[in-house]
């Protein structure tokens, strides 16, 4: 399922058979774009997240975060919730979980986020954090 995309005729398996009839299924894919990701980091990310390799602040650094398990930083102090949640960041799951307030997509964590509604942004930022590795 197409989760990260803002065509909702593109979502679900509709939308996955309509992509996957087409010889130009790539470019119809929803791809954001990265530099604007960057500037929604920056806005909505930065003060308690770095991108940094090894640079935690309030929340774990997201260097690497797109394929990196959940609670997955030896030198940061996850809530016990996320530890316990035992996810893999792919794309999908950052869109799941920053969509939506973070206690209500991870009970019990100690993420203080409110979610990302724009869809454009959440694709820009989702290209951005896959850039970082």
């Amino acid at each position: 399922m197409i989760k990260s995309c803002s065509w909702p005729f593109l979502r679900g398996a509709l939308g996955a058979a309509f992509m996957l009839g087409w010889a130009l299924a790539p470019a119809l894919a929803c791809a954001g774009d990265a530099s604007a990701g960057s500037d929604v980091f920056k806005s909505e990310c930065a003060e308690c997240h770095s991108v940094k390799e090894g640079r935690n602040k309030k929340g774990p650094s997201l260097f690497g975060i797109v394929g990196r398990q959940s609670g997955a930083i030896a030198d940061y102090a996850y809530s016990d919730a996320l530890k316990q949640a035992h996810w893999t960041w792919s794309a999908d799951k950052l869109h799941e979980y920053l969509s939506q307030p973070a206690r209500q997509a991870n009970p019990g964590t100690k993420m203080k986020y409110d979610g990302l509604s724009d869809s454009k942004q959440l694709d820009d930022l989702l290209s951005y954090l896959s850039t970082l590795h």
